[in-house]
C-alpha cells in the first residue's frame, strides 16, 4: 500500500527535519543491534534475525510471528527495524482502523508483487487482538502460503486474543520487560546521540533515577519524558536536567524509594505493620509511595497474600482469598487501574480482625519436627493398599470417621513423641472465635472424653 499526499508530506518533512518528530520516533533502533533488552530474541539464528535477512532462508525461512508483551518494550520498534533492514515490502497496518477490506488488498498486492517481481511482503498488524474472529480469518490462506510473512503485535494474551489457527501457524515471541538497565542505556543514548539530544544538556543520577522510577519499563513514556525535561531545561538555559526541571516538565514529584535499596524494603515493611496494627490510612499511605514510585504491583500484591495469612488468617477467613484475587486481577490489568485492586486489598486486610494463630502454629510444629520430635507413623494410619500390608499391621485397625456419629474418631492420629501437643491456639478475634470453640470439641472428641451432660 501506498503512502497518501498527507502521509508522504509528513515524512518528508521528517526527512528534511528529524528534530521535527518525537525523541521516541527519533531514537528507534535502526538494527537489532540497537534494540534495547528483548536480548532472548536477539541471538544469532533466532527468529527476528532471520526475517531482516541473517542466515539462511528458503524452507528454513522465517514464519510469521506474533510479539507479545506490554506497552512500550518494543513490539513496533522490533518491526521498524524489519522495515528499515529488509529488502521486502514492507507494509503496515493496525487494526484499530483497517479491516477486512484492507488486509485483502494488501494480500493482493503481496501475490501480485511476488509474481511480478519475487519480491516478498512483510505484513506488521499492530493491535491484533483488536481484530474479530473473522478479520482474523481473513489473514489464515496469506500466512499460511506464506503470500506475506506476518509480524503481528498484541498486548494481550495470545491464547485467548488470537484465534488458535493463527496461533498455530505462526511463532509466538514474548517480549519481556525492559530493566532499568535497558532503559539507562536507552536515556544515555539519547543524551549523546545526534538523533536525539546530541550532548544539548546532561542528566544527573538523581534526575536520571526518577526518570527510570515514572517510565516503569515503557521505553516511550522515558524518552518521552527525557524530552520533556531536556527541553524545559534548555528553555531556562540550564545545561543539565536537574531533578526540579525534571519534575516541572513532567507534572510528577520524585518519592524518596529505591526499589533496589533499603527504602524498598523499609517502605514495604511499613506497609504491612500498618495493615498489621488496623491503621488503613497509613497502610494506604506506604501503598501509594510504593506506587507513585513504580514498584512492580506484583511485589505488592505478593506482600498482601503473605500478610493475609501471617496477621490475619482465620480470624476473616474472606482475606486470603481477596488477596489472592487481587494478585490475580494486578497481574491480569496492570498498572494504572491495579492501583484499584491494590487499594481495595490493602482497606480490606487492614480493617478485618487479626489473629497470627496460623503463623505461630506452624512456626512451633516446624520447630519441634527440627528438633527431632517426629517418630514413625501410627501403624494403623499407614498405607494399606499393597500386597502384605495386612501382615505388617499397616491399616489395621483404623476406624473410619464417616462411618461413625459426628464424623470424629476417638483413635491417634500422631506420632507418639507429639501425641497431645497443641500447636493450633485459637483466638477469639472475629470468625476465629467459632474455630476457638470447635476445636476444643474435637480434641476432646479425639481423646475419647465423654460428652458434657448438657449434650447428652
Amino acid at each position: 500500500m501506498e503512502p497518501d499526499l498527507f502521509t508522504a508530506a509528513a515524512e518528508d518533512r521528517q526527512e528534511k527535519d528529524p528534530s521535527s518528530s518525537p525523541l521516541a520516533v527519533r531514537m528507534r533502533p535502526r538494527t537489532l543491534d540497537e534494540v534495547a533488552g528483548q536480548q532472548h530474541l536477539l541471538r544469532p539464528g533466532a527468529p527476528l534475525r532471520r526475517l531482516v535477512g541473517e542466515g539462511s532462508g528458503g524452507p528454513a525461512g522465517p514464519s510469521s510471528v506474533l510479539l507479545w508483551g506490554p506497552p512500550g518494550i518494543g513490539k513496533t520498534t522490533l518491526a521498524y527495524v524489519v522495515s528499515q533492514a529488509t529488502q521486502k515490502r514492507f507494509v503496515e497496518l493496525s487494526a484499530i482502523t483497517a479491516g477486512v477490506k484492507e488486509v485483502r488488498a494488501v494480500i493482493d498486492g503481496a501475490r501480485r508483487s511476488s509474481g511480478a517481481y519475487g519480491r516478498e511482503t512483510v505484513l506488521f498488524l499492530d493491535e491484533i487482538h483488536r481484530f474479530s474472529k473473522a478479520q482474523q480469518d481473513s489473514l489464515l490462506p496469506a500466512v499460511e502460503n506464506r503470500w506475506v510473512t506476518l509480524i503481528a503485535a498484541t498486548t494481550e494474551n495470545p491464547y485467548f486474543s488470537v484465534i488458535s489457527p493463527l496461533l498455530s501457524r505462526s511463532l509466538l515471541l514474548t517480549l519481556e520487560p525492559l530493566t532499568d538497565e535497558d532503559l539507562r542505556g536507552l536515556l544515555r543514548r539519547a543524551l549523546a546521540d545526534e538523533r536525539g539530544l546530541g550532548g544539548a544538556v546532561t542528566l544527573p543520577d538523581e534526575a536520571e533515577g526518577h526518570l527510570l522510577r515514572i517510565a516503569g519499563g515503557d521505553a516511550r513514556r522515558a524518552l518521552t519524558a527525557l524530552e520533556a525535561g531536556a527541553g524545559a531545561a534548555i528553555a531556562k538555559g540550564e545545561a543539565e536536567i536537574t531533578l526540579t526541571t525534571l519534575e516541572e516538565a513532567v507534572n510528577r514529584a520524585a518519592v524518596t524509594y529505591d526499589r533496589a535499596g533499603d527504602q524498598h524494603y523499609d517502605v514495604a515493611s511499613a506497609l504491612i505493620k500498618s495493615i498489621r496494627g488496623s491503621d488503613v490510612d497509613a497502610a494506604l499511605h506506604y501503598l501509594a509511595r510504593m506506587i507513585e514510585a513504580g514498584e512492580d504491583p506484583r511485589f505488592i500484591a505478593r506482600r498482601l497474600m503473605i500478610s493475609a495469612s501471617e496477621d490475619i488468617g482465620l480470624a476473616d477467613p474472606t482475606a486470603l482469598p481477596t488477596a489472592v484475587a487481587a494478585a490475580q486481577a494486578v497481574a491480569l490489568i496492570g498498572f494504572p487501574e491495579a492501583a484499584l485492586t491494590l487499594s481495595h486489598a490493602t482497606i480490606a486486610l487492614a480493617l478485618a480482625p487479626k489473629s497470627n494463630a496460623a503463623t505461630t502454629a506452624i512456626g512451633a510444629a516446624l520447630a519441634d519436627v527440627r528438633a527431632g520430635l517426629a517418630g514413625p507413623v501410627p501403624p494403623h494410619l499407614r498405607d494399606g493398599h499393597y500386597k502384605g500390608a495386612e501382615k505388617l499391621g499397616h491399616a489395621q485397625g483404623y476406624l473410619y470417621p464417616h462411618d461413625l456419629p459426628g464424623g470424629i474418631a476417638a483413635q491417634q492420629y500422631a506420632p507418639d513423641k507429639i501425641h497431645g501437643k497443641r500447636y493450633y491456639e485459637p483466638t477469639r478475634y472475629g470468625a476465629e472465635a467459632r474455630y476457638a470453640d470447635v476445636v476444643e470439641r474435637v480434641r476432646a472428641r479425639l481423646r475419647g472424653d465423654p460428652p458434657p451432660e448438657s449434650s447428652q
